[in-house]
């Protein structure tokens, strides 16, 4: 997660589509040219190489397409189908645009070798072809620099696969004028094998696509250093005494987290969620592609148990009271309670007896008695008696 994400961008949807679409138009509109000078140079001079850099260049056109309507519908809010958004169809639609990369350079590749191995005479291209491939190779250069640089702003991992597809094009070119001016000297073999080398090229970009993408599909975590810095930044905040079990995926740039927040066993419930929302609060401002966090409060660590819905479980209030009463209905303490706490701790439940004054006895007395009469209850843990007007207490444990 290295990658300088401009927040105040990625806050605005609009103008994050806005931006994408913009940098991938004017991409399309330098493709279509050049793939149709290339392909007409290349017919003209006879140049095998210039053909299949046409070729890219019309590939990168059809990339351009499926860019746009990825942007149109992957940047959409979430919908009563898809609650998480749609970043998923820019997921696909990488993954589709290496599956056509690779396709293109199997056809470039193949035609190329027969062409080579044919023996199939090369004439001199002139300057004009020369001159015509060397303005192509600065403008695919330039597309790419401006298409990644918007990409970087806005943080969109299909943006950053285009410019790369832009990248490989100007590659291919660099390789095709070498061929060309090698023909113009007499080494017209040159042109067949720029031709290969462009294929490989080609099929590099998309494997490198697919390869990405599928690992998104799966869920791939984020880099160790970027969990280790999340982990730091929810450690950080006040009234966090650890965190565990912190899990990462990704999705078309976004990136989601969940985390177990470990935070002081008898604090109040409103108290652990505002604890929980400041972590949340503090991850998106250092991570600004975070676009979900999810996390779980615990009153102890529990970490490396397992799924706690998974394993048997500890009766709730209902049963509870319901058990305490049975034991504890004749005695003063429970036919004055005011209220009942339960901390469900260390396997146990611990119970909190906050009781009126009228009870002249001193706490230690009373949470002893309670305790003795409910020492049958396996599940029963620490007993305590506190006072409303006075700030006696006792535990007996």
């Amino acid at each position: 997660m290295t990658q300088s994400v401009d927040s105040s961008v990625v806050q605005n949807p609009q103008l994050q589509s806005r931006e994408s679409k913009r940098v991938t138009y004017i991409g399309a509109w330098l493709d279509a040219l050049l793939g149709i000078v290339k392909v007409l140079v290349g017919f003209w001079v006879g140049s095998a190489a210039l053909i299949a850099d046409g070729v890219h260049s019309f590939s990168d056109l059809v990339t351009d397409g499926f860019v746009l309507a990825a942007i149109h519908y992957g940047r959409q809010e979430p919908d009563k189908d898809h609650h998480y958004g749609h970043g998923r169809i820019e997921t696909l639609t990488t993954l589709l645009l290496g599956s056509v990369l690779i396709f293109v350079a199997g056809g470039i590749a193949w035609s190329s070798l027969d062409r080579l191995f044919s023996g199939a005479h090369v004439s001199a291209p002139g300057l004009v072809a020369i001159l015509i491939t060397i303005a192509a190779l600065f403008a695919k250069e330039w597309i790419f620099r401006y298409t990644m640089q918007v990409a970087k702003r806005v943080g969109s991992k299909l943006l950053e696969a285009n410019a790369w597809h832009s990248r490989s094009d100007a590659l291919s070119t660099a390789v095709v004028l070498i061929a060309l001016m090698g023909a113009q000297f007499g080494l017209g073999w040159l042109d067949g094998v720029a031709a290969i080398i462009v294929g490989l090229l080609v099929g590099k970009v998309g494997w490198d696509l697919l390869w990405e993408s599928a690992r998104e599909l799966v869920d791939t975590a984020l880099p160790e250093d970027a969990q280790q810095q999340m982990h730091d930044v929810a450690c950080g905040v006040p009234g966090v005494d650890s965190v565990h079990d912190l899990r990462t995926r990704q999705s078309a740039g976004w990136v989601m987290v969940d985390l177990h927040v470990v935070v002081g066993p008898k604090i109040t419930v409103s108290e652990a969620h505002e604890i929980g929302n400041e972590v949340s609060r503090r991850l998106r401002y250092q991570f600004p592609a975070l676009t979900d966090v999810i996390f779980h409060i615990d009153p102890e660590d529990d970490a490396g148990e397992g799924d706690p819905s998974r394993l048997p479980g500890l009766p709730l209030r209902p049963e509870v009271e319901a058990a305490l009463d049975a034991r504890w209905y004749k005695h003063p303490v429970w036919r004055t309670l005011s209220e009942l706490q339960l901390h469900y701790l260390n396997d146990k439940i611990s119970v909190s007896l906050i009781i009126s004054d009228a009870v002249h006895q001193p706490p230690q007395c009373l949470a002893s008695q309670l305790k003795a009469l409910a020492s049958d209850i396996e599940w029963l843990g620490n007993v305590e008696v506190l006072f409303i007007t006075r700030a006696a207490s006792y535990s007996m444990r």
